[in-house]
């Protein structure tokens, strides 16, 4: 529910309650109207459930004291619309309290979950940091933050199993060494801002109201510099060439982000830096595969190996293990190697799972061909009796 909300809609008159309602009185009128809305008595009435929505949506701010304290407040500063666009004479934009919300709700106050907050901050909270005439307070802006920056590796299928450290090159931003960032030429300093007095921030009366909104002067950093560093023209950045050692944890997996804090574009004018987003894609292994911590292999074997069992070396990423194929193994049964999969830096493991493929061969000697032709006189007939007889069944509705 956005605090536009609050400001539009008339809660009590949704519940057909007056506004000195007890919480008793306004309990008793929701139960009453939700038993006559609900969508249970009303199937495919679709004004009845928004009714039922509304009424729900009204009882949620009413039945919390703290909300029902705020929304009153807020009625009581904004309902009369005394401070909307066109209510003041001459037919004037005026302030609109809808648009200061907008700006710092960040898209509503959460409705069915009882949050209170409007993008980060109370009513209250907002009221105190907003409306007073306090100055910038915890809001003070100063120098920007810098960008982020993404960069993207490719890593060896190996590498991102058993986690690397590689050298990454950027061409990016980065912080002026002829003013170590802070804008000025060398000899000078950024002076601050006489407007803001070094905040950032201005204060600025509508009404009976004061408002802080960043100071023109310094374009809210809260200094000015008059002699610009010739490198970097003020900005305190410059485009450079940097090599950064990354370390990519063991398991990290093929699009994964890697973020390294403050490493990204330079505030500007001293401000904090931004961060690094790695992404990582990492190359196909011509006998591996992954499905989360665990590695896969796919291994054919012989006809007779899978009847009569065999004892199968296979490799892993550490090296080898030997898995047991027990006799009458079917194909595409899969074999597991406890803890050879994955390893985090955490020490869990993930299993190596070895998928056995029967191989058929494509050519046979007369003496194998003979053979086979033995065995199939002599192998078990396969059972497909279900399959059959949906066969005869399609067959004999084709004849009619």
């Amino acid at each position: 529910m956005s605090s536009k909300d609050w400001l539009e809609k008339d809660f009590y008159a949704v519940l057909g309650v007056p506004k000195s309602a007890s919480a008793d009185e306004i309990k008793k009128a929701y139960r009453k109207l939700a038993r006559e809305l609900h969508p249970d008595h009303n199937p495919g009435n679709t004004a009845s459930e928004e009714r039922f929505k509304a009424v729900s949506e009204a009882y949620n701010v009413l039945s919390d004291e703290r909300k029902r304290k705020e929304y009153d407040e807020m009625r009581t500063l904004f309902g009369s619309g005394a401070f909307r666009r066109g209510a003041r004479g001459g037919g004037g934009a005026g302030f609109d309290p809808a648009d200061l919300f907008g700006n710092f709700s960040g898209g509503g106050a959460g409705g069915g979950t009882g949050d209170r907050r409007f993008g980060g901050a109370g009513f209250s909270d907002l009221f105190s940091s907003i409306f007073s005439g306090g100055g910038a307070g915890p809001r003070g802006r100063g120098p920007a933050k810098g960008r982020d920056v993404e960069a993207e590796v490719t890593l060896d299928f190996a590498d991102a199993v058993r986690g690397t450290t590689l050298p990454l090159t950027l061409r990016a931003p980065g912080v002026c060494d002829t003013c170590h960032g802070n804008g000025a030429k060398p000899g000078t300093q950024p002076r601050t801002c006489p407007q803001c007095r070094g905040s950032g921030l201005v204060n600025r009366n509508q009404g009976s109201f004061s408002f802080s909104e960043p100071c023109r002067e310094c374009q809210g950093v809260g200094s000015i510099v008059e002699d610009k560093c010739p490198e970097c023209h003020g900005s305190g950045g410059v485009t450079k060439t940097r090599t950064l050692n990354v370390r990519f944890p063991a398991g990290v997996a093929d699009g994964q982000r890697i973020r390294l804090s403050g490493r990204g574009e330079p505030g500007e004018r001293g401000g904090p830096t931004g961060d690094l987003f790695v992404l990582v894609r990492v190359r196909e292994d011509d006998l591996f595969g992954r499905s989360g911590d665990d590695l896969t292999l796919t291994v054919p074997i012989t006809f007779p190996e899978a009847v009569f069992g065999t004892d199968l070396r296979v490799p892993t990423m550490d090296g080898a293990v030997t898995l047991r194929v027990p006799p009458g193994t079917p194909s595409g049964r899969t074999l597991r190697a406890r803890g050879k999969g994955v390893v985090r830096r955490n020490g869990q493991a993930g299993d190596l799972l070895v998928t056995v493929e029967v191989s058929v061969p494509k050519d046979l000697s007369d003496e194998a061909r003979a053979a086979l032709e033995k065995f199939a006189l002599e192998a078990p007939v396969a059972t497909r009796e279900r399959i059959d007889a949906r066969v005869r069944r399609f067959d004999d509705a084709t004849r009619r």
